[in-house]
């Protein structure tokens, strides 16, 4: 492996870097310490139930942190807010933005991030990840060297510098854009280093493949119902096609099986809770996943509009999120757009009889 002409996540930074001849190799910097933070917590992640990670409590939302979310948190913070690269930083398990120490440099970035998504599953032992997004601070914060602000970081995904996330299952994987398409790096545990292995990843503007937690089709709004009823109705309906669905409940894993063979996920907007107008958040996860989707040849959506198009209004904002292979997201962003005709029924158990013509 030394010797082989695989490109390690340096090596790739190093060239996409040579891109831009006057770029300081801030970002670069800035990326392999996320890529360390990544390291540290799949370590930590495959010890599994033999781990003593301490820790808990509750985040802002309201949700239970497991030991694991606190110690991640940690290591994001402990990996980054050192190295000169940062203007502040803001994690999900954060009510508010963390600010740079006075001890340490401030840089021009800042990292948003999610430290271990799908942290729920870990317990049935389901692939989870960390997610994480870069923005570049505003001209007044580098100009004045004040604190951040929350507002600092309410930015639309377009304006993303780089993004990604790690994915912790039988292989540690980091994949990555920043802005020039996606590529995939696999944990070497022998070497310690992230290795090129999935080059230009693509996503198929086509699919039989569709995710989506069922269990809330009473709540769905008709655009998504019909979309679903088509999609299970198979060759026989309207789409002229057998489908697959796939649910993991795991953000992480869903985008990555979606990156690597296609397929199109729905977390939409619904009226389970109107409080909640979507379930997954924008800033840690709907805009970083969005633009990995994007420089993929996906679509990222709302459902109505581009998922990096949204202006943000707070840091923990939720959202509706649709991604994946571009002709479905296409469906159903045009289904939302549409007037309803017609009642679309129930999803899932739609009367059918055994002697229609």
């Amino acid at each position: 492996m030394p010797l082989s002409n695989r490109s390690t996540l340096t090596r790739y930074l190093i060239e996409e870097r040579r891109r831009f001849p006057a770029a300081s190799g801030e970002l670069n910097g800035l990326i392999l310490d996320v890529s360390i933070a990544c390291k540290a917590i799949a370590g930590i992640v495959a010890f599994g139930e033999l781990g003593d990670a301490l820790g808990g409590g509750l985040n802002v939302q309201g949700e239970v942190q497991k030991p694991l979310d606190v110690l991640s948190n940690e290591i994001f913070i402990r990996m980054n807010e050192w190295n000169g690269h940062l203007a502040g930083l803001a994690s999900e398990e954060m009510a508010e933005p963390r600010q740079i120490p006075a001890s340490y440099p401030r840089g021009k970035y800042l990292l948003i991030f999610d430290p271990l998504d799908g942290s729920g599953n870990m317990d049935v032992n389901v692939s989870v990840g960390s997610i994480f997004s870069i923005l570049r601070a505003p001209q007044d914060v580098l100009d004045s060297g004040r604190d951040v602000t929350e507002a600092d970081f309410l930015q639309p995904g377009a304006t993303q510098v780089a993004a990604g996330y790690a994915i912790y299952g039988p292989a540690t994987m980091f994949v990555l854009t920043v802005g020039n398409g996606v590529a995939g790096f696999t944990l070497n545990p022998k070497l310690g280093e992230f290795v090129l292995t999935h080059p230009d990843i693509r996503i198929p503007a086509d699919t039989r493949e569709f995710a989506i937690n069922t269990s809330n089709s009473r709540f769905w709004e008709p655009p998504v119902t019909r979309y679903v009823n088509e999609c299970l109705a198979g060759q026989t309906g309207p789409r002229g096609k057998d489908f697959n669905m796939r649910w993991i409940a795991s953000l992480v894993a869903e985008a990555h099986r979606i990156l690597v063979r296609g397929g199109v996920f729905l977390y939409p907007r619904d009226t389970k809770d109107p409080a909640k107008p979507g379930r997954l958040r924008l800033l840690y996860e709907a805009n970083p996943v969005g633009m990995l989707i994007v420089q993929a040849g996906g679509l990222a959506s709302t459902g109505r509009q581009a998922i990096l198009n949204v202006a943000p209004s707070s840091l923990h904002q939720r959202i509706g999120f649709v991604f994946g292979s571009r002709h479905e997201v296409e469906r159903i962003e045009r289904y939302h757009h549409e007037p309803l005709t017609k009642d679309p029924g129930s999803p899932l158990f739609a009367e059918r009889s055994l002697f229609r013509a």
